[in-house]
């Protein structure tokens, strides 16, 4: 009898060792990646090209691809958030990062997926010591017992330091051909890679979670102090994402566009938003949140038009469009970069 695994795969490297690991021993697998909104490479990467020689991909999907294996991508936003982000039980990491209670949710998450469908285990791609919060020698049972999951939890790259699990006591994997992989060093990764013959594959330095991101985790705090409340619709994350955040008071906030892709993008919402946009020279589209009175109109404009190829002149006309229907036009001077308090960054 054919077993079957549920992997779940992110994009990185681990995973899709950790998966292949699994594959290479008869066993069938299927894949998951779940949307939570704060993926990086779900959002960013798709609107930014910072690395023009690198073409744009979703690894998930790469992977799963590279693999030969179906992959479902299961939108988990909603519960997400007042599951995890919310009310984390293990509280955050050194930012906003509620890791320990996201992996336990995601493989929970998996199980339930799996037992409808007639899987046996799960496989993620859990390192020992790889990351402070969540994958830890004393953390690892938490996921496996609070997700439900328990001994049908298998983590390939690093099973030889861990008890056996169901999996391998069964005899349905071989637990000798699984690793023993810990720590930050990556090294053991790549050369696991090039072992099984991936030229190609994501660069396994960085996270792939916005919550774990200093500058993201700021802007959603500064969001939750001036709105007085920890919440968030999904617009306010996408947002959170893109361009500079200025916020010269507590009555409004200034997003600026930083490239073309985040103008374009910042476009969609020039019929919720207050916007502004110099005609008078090339210059970002920029979108105001909040209440602004028309002082502070003019001081969103000013900064506005020191983001464009206005900088210098003496005066930059800024056209308002209000819920996308052009209002006044404001004839402003740039404001100069010395003249931005540094406070006013996001």
């Amino acid at each position: 009898m054919t077993r079957k695994a549920i992997a779940l795969l992110s994009g990185g490297l681990d995973s899709l060792l950790a998966t292949r690991l699994v594959l290479d021993q008869g066993i069938e697998v299927e894949a998951i990646n779940f949307y939570t909104g704060f993926c990086v490479e779900g959002h960013t990467h798709a609107i930014r090209q910072q690395n023009p020689d690198k073409p744009r991909r979703n690894n998930a999907l790469w992977s799963a691809e590279q693999l030969g294996i179906p992959l479902h991508f299961i939108d988990i936003a909603e519960e997400y958030k007042n599951a995890v982000v919310l009310n984390p039980r293990h509280g955050y990491g050194k930012y906003l990062n509620p890791c320990l209670d996201c992996k336990v949710f995601m493989v929970g998450k998996a199980l339930e997926w799996g037992r409808e469908r007639g899987f046996d285990f799960i496989i993620t791609g859990e390192v020992i010591g790889q990351r402070p919060k969540s994958q830890l020698k004393r953390t690892m049972p938490i996921i496996a017992r609070e997700s439900g999951a328990e001994d049908r939890l298998l983590r390939p790259l690093c099973a030889q330091l861990l008890p056996e699990t169901l999996p391998e006591r069964e005899g349905w994997v071989n637990r000798d051909l699984l690793r023993g992989f810990h720590g930050r060093n990556r090294t053991p990764q790549i050369e696991l890679a090039r072992e099984l013959g991936f030229e190609d594959f994501a660069q396994p330095a960085g996270g792939c979670c916005f919550l774990t991101d200093p500058n993201y985790t700021s802007k959603l705090a500064d969001l939750w102090k001036v709105r007085d409340e920890r919440d968030y619709s999904m617009d306010d994350i996408l947002l959170l994402k893109v361009g500079r955040h200025l916020r010269p008071n507590a009555r409004f906030k200034v997003i600026v566009g930083r490239e073309e892709g985040e103008n374009n993008f910042l476009e969609g919402y020039r019929k919720t938003f207050v916007a502004l946009r110099s005609v008078s020279h090339k210059g970002p589209l920029a979108l105001i949140d909040g209440t602004p009175n028309a002082e502070d109109l003019q001081t969103a404009a000013r900064l506005v038009a020191r983001f464009g190829q206005g900088r210098d002149a003496e005066i930059v006309a800024m056209e308002v469009t209000r819920q996308g229907t052009v209002g006044e036009l404001l004839q402003v001077r740039p404001m100069a970069n010395a003249d931005i308090p540094q406070e006013w960054y996001v």
